[in-house]
């Protein structure tokens, strides 16, 4: 339920929408007030591009209401890339704010293109811009970070902060959702469940309601054991209750709550992974670009190991996926070397994905024609959610998140040991991004992954390559950090070869060691309490006997403790630094 106060835009009452195989969801019931910022996730295939449309009036609910407040201006960007005949600049419009999306968004250089000259990319980031400019009361996006990169996302974080009136996005950007959500619906189970606050706090949200269903399948199973126990007295007993209400109490004790497909790892050493050797990929010297058209990179030199996460990142068209390109060998380099190991198997998975047969079925698919499908396929499968009817299911039938996780389980069935992803995230859903996550920290070779998911980028990898202006750089700094000072046009400097000193920011003065101690064993004692007091919130959040206000007070709390461990830790690094220079 919603605190805001503002006026009220749109009030959504016990809507509900079905497809003829399902419900997607019953009785959503929620109400957008001006200045809010409210996220929906779920699944793929849980509605929320259809909740997105039926808040827009595009769609008609089975049955509730959508009432929109008086005077209320909606705009939309769905799905669809539906743009009026013209050039980017005629739909766009003029001024400084339209020069500087179309530059944020990659479209400078095709202002005075007829929008039915673009691609699919280019027509949803014009589209955007579009949207955004608007100036709606209530602005609707669905994936609006679909085909940006990190500038495209960054534009759009300021975008929503400087907009007056409502916002209401479908993403799978985690980052994005933490930053601007005050609110997240999500669509699980066929219901609609409002959580206060961003992504963290719908993680909370979820793992309440496991908990409360764990709970309540304890309490099923007991009076399924008491009923059983009753039918079983006697003949008489039995007379007065038919046999399939035995089977029924019988089936309930044995079974138990649906299980978490998330849940438990992949056994990659049971799945076939090869072992990798010191030589991975090497890049020496290495020039990428097309005939007629400037470098897009030139002189890279670059050696992965072989248990390196290495994200690469950039502007679009700047050269990212040319330059994955030539590290798997699918595109000659222009001029330098680019070496493989001997043990070297790759996998990769591109923005388009393998081309999949619409009338094959998925576990076939998987099987690849040559052999039957095994445990370890039914293992991915149930990894990324296809339960036993889908896996039987004909591909023809998934939705764009599914078919992509089939694109990305055929790139494991390779039995890789360097998995190279590009863009693997576009269609994903969270649950889906949170298992492809968990998945790679336990790859036991080398990753490569080009993304614009800022969350996925910093949780997997551990190098960053840059490939910008004609160059690849490798940062000396976190992802995060490099962005922060991008942002601020303070640009950070770049190193092909970082050192470790390099990530803590220099002074120009010299402490004493003894000054250096006595700091470090005070920021090692905050940092033991601020780490015991978010152990505590973090223990004491999922209370059930806590009424809403409650939880909500201990979950900003929470936060806050969150951010000041983040920055001990950061401070207790810098010093530590600096005593070991």
């Amino acid at each position: 339920m919603s605190h805001a106060t503002g006026r009220v835009l749109i009030d959504v009452d016990g809507v509900t929408v079905t497809r003829p195989d399902r419900p997607l969801f019953t009785d959503a019931s929620f109400t957008i007030h001006d200045g809010e910022r409210v996220g929906i996730v779920g699944r793929n295939g849980s509605g929320k591009s259809t909740l997105l449309r039926v808040v827009a009036g595009l769609e008609q609910p089975e049955a509730g209401a959508v009432r929109p407040g008086r005077d209320v201006r909606v705009v939309v960007l769905d799905q669809r890339d539906d743009l009026p005949a013209g050039t980017v600049r005629d739909v766009v419009g003029d001024g400084w704010r339209a020069d500087a999306a179309l530059d944020r968004l990659g479209m400078a250089p095709f202002a005075d293109r007829p929008t039915d000259q673009l691609s699919g990319g280019q027509r949803k980031r014009v589209a955007l811009a579009r949207a955004v400019l608007a100036e709606g009361d209530l602005l609707l996006l669905d994936e609006p970070t679909n085909h940006l990169d990190l500038d495209g996302v960054a534009w759009l974080r300021q975008e929503i902060d400087r907009h007056r009136g409502a916002v209401l996005l479908v993403t799978h950007d985690r980052w994005l959702l933490e930053v601007l959500a005050r609110r997240v619906i999500d669509l699980q189970g066929g219901r609609a469940h409002v959580i206060d606050g961003g992504y963290e706090a719908h993680l909370r949200a979820r793992a309440e309601r496991a908990a409360q269903a764990e709970r309540d399948e304890a309490v099923r199973r007991n009076l399924a054991r008491a009923e059983l126990a009753w039918l079983q007295r006697g003949a008489r007993a039995r007379r007065r209750k038919p046999k399939s209400r035995i089977a029924e109490a019988t089936g309930v004790i044995e079974g138990g709550a649906e299980r978490d497909p998330y849940a438990g790892d992949i056994d990659f050493a049971a799945f076939g992974t090869p072992r990798l050797g010191d030589t991975v990929i090497e890049l020496d010297d290495v020039s990428i670009g097309y005939p007629d058209a400037p470098l897009l990179a030139s002189d890279v030199t670059l050696k992965l190991g072989p248990v390196e996460r290495l994200g690469i990142v950039g502007p679009n068209g700047a050269g990212k996926s040319t330059l994955v390109g030539a590290m798997t060998g699918r595109i000659d380099p222009v001029a330098g070397s680019v070496k493989h190991g001997s043990t070297v198997v790759i996998g990769e998975l591109d923005q388009l994905g393998a081309e999949l047969d619409p009338e094959l079925r998925v576990r076939d698919a998987v099987a690849g024609g040559a052999r039957q499908a095994d445990h370890r396929d039914a293992t991915l499968l149930d990894r990324f959610w296809f339960d036993d009817d889908s896996q039987w299911a004909p591909i023809g039938t998934l939705s764009g998140g599914e078919r992509r996780r089939i694109q990305l389980i055929l790139t494991l069935t390779a039995r890789p040991n360097v998995l190279v992803l590009d863009e693997p995230t576009n269609d994903l859903d969270l649950d889906t991004l949170r298992s492809l996550e968990a998945l790679l920290d336990g790859f036991p070779g080398a990753v490569v992954v080009v993304s614009h998911d800022r969350t996925l980028l910093e949780r997997v990898c551990d190098r960053f390559l840059v490939v910008e202006g004609g160059r690849a750089t490798e940062i000396g700094t976190g992802l995060g950090e490099w962005l922060d000072a991008r942002a601020s046009s303070a640009r950070p400097s770049a190193s092909p070869k970082p050192k470790v000193a390099d990530a803590a920011p220099k002074r120009s003065g010299r402490r004493s060691p003894n000054h250096l101690r006595k700091l470090i064993a005070a920021a090692e004692r905050e940092l033991e309490g601020l780490t015991q007091r978010r152990d505590e919130l973090a223990g004491a959040v999922g209370d059930p006997a806590l009424d809403h206000a409650q939880r909500t007070a201990l979950a900003e709390e929470l936060g806050e403790v969150e951010a000041g461990v983040a920055e001990a830790e950061e401070r207790w690094l810098e010093l530590s630094t600096e005593m070991e220079g």
